[in-house]
């Protein structure tokens, strides 16, 4: 594929052929899951990390190994358990045969993290992932490691009802990008994937772009232009979500006990510029921030008791705020 593009118009087009490649690549593997493959896609071209939240057996595992796959990108999967330790992430440092210490890396040394069932470990070794996500590097024995580049972390998280989970923490929650919800697959595609995958078929797939080429449409999107008028639209809608503050909504003042920080304003902001490139625009209008909103504010906004006992969900009261 060719990468040596005049301009920004041309690096737009090709993103949006790219994007529709990569769709068609990954639902022949993945069926009836759009939504969330485009979800994790926008994502990854904004440079940031998702967290997928569904029942056990939603494929969750199959997708990012199919989009590790066809985005030609190293893949490791940490399966988290209650007894897994900060250093069975990030590594250790081991004596080596001349009596000198040196750095073994871990599992989180490669392209994609598949971080599976993320809520089944404890806090200290959730806190392993907060560096790596936020500084793209870790630090072992006083000694910075970088990550390779470009790095993403894919989490699954088991919903929060089930046995023997601890919450992610907030501060490591608003690192993830976007929270995207995986439903039970329609009567149809369950009829394709029960099909699909109790024969002997071998499906094979093409890779369609490369780590040089992923980084490339990172930097593109960061240049893509934003008109000021959906620069505020962004910032008020984050600003409406804070009870008690200027802009709050009668709603958010009556069901919201913390709203999203900062952090969310600049994803809704590349979000909505990544939205637009795979659309085929080139700078992104309030329909583009509208359509990232939901999975960009729904970990961020803490309902109050009051909401849940009158079964207001967080997915409610975002679609009323826009």
């Amino acid at each position: 594929m060719n990468m040596s593009f005049k301009n920004d118009v041309e690096a737009v087009d090709e993103l949006h052929q790219v994007f529709k490649q990569l769709h068609n690549e990954i639902s022949k593997v993945v069926v009836g899951q759009d939504e969330v493959v485009k979800s994790v896609l926008l994502a990854m071209f904004s440079n940031g990390h998702s967290l997928l939240v569904g029942v056990p057996g939603l494929a969750k595992t199959l997708l990012v190994q199919t989009i590790a796959k066809v985005l030609d990108l190293d893949f490791n999967r940490i399966q988290f358990t209650p007894d897994l330790m900060p250093s069975d992430i990030i590594g250790a440092e081991i004596l080596g045969e001349n009596r000198a210490f040196k750095f073994v890396k871990g599992p989180i040394f490669s392209n994609i993290i598949l971080a599976d069932e993320i809520n089944r470990t404890p806090p200290k070794t959730q806190a392993a992932l907060l560096e790596a996500m936020q500084e793209k590097s870790v630090t072992a024995a006083g000694e910075t490691h970088a990550l390779p580049n470009p790095f993403f972390v894919l989490a699954t998280q088991n919903p929060i009802e089930q046995e023997g989970t601890y919450p992610l923490p907030e501060a490591q929650l608003d690192r993830f990008m976007f929270n995207i919800q995986l439903n039970y697959p329609s009567f149809e595609d369950e009829l394709s994937i029960v099909k699909n995958t109790t024969g002997n078929q071998q499906i094979e797939l093409q890779k369609i772009i490369n780590a040089t080429q992923i980084q490339a449409f990172q930097k593109l999107i960061r240049n893509i232009p934003v008109t000021d008028n959906v620069l505020e639209y962004a910032v008020k809608l984050v600003a409406k979500t804070r009870p008690n503050s200027p802009l709050a909504t009668k709603e958010v003042n009556e069901y919201i006990s913390w709203g999203a920080g900062p952090r969310a304003s600049q994803f809704l902001v590349l979000g909505a510029k990544c939205h637009a490139a795979i659309s085929g625009k080139y700078a992104p209008d309030i329909e583009d921030v509208q359509a990232v909103a939901e999975p960009i504010l729904r970990h961020r906004l803490v309902r109050n008791y009051r909401a849940e006992a009158e079964g207001l969900t967080i997915e409610k009261l975002i679609k009323n705020l826009l």
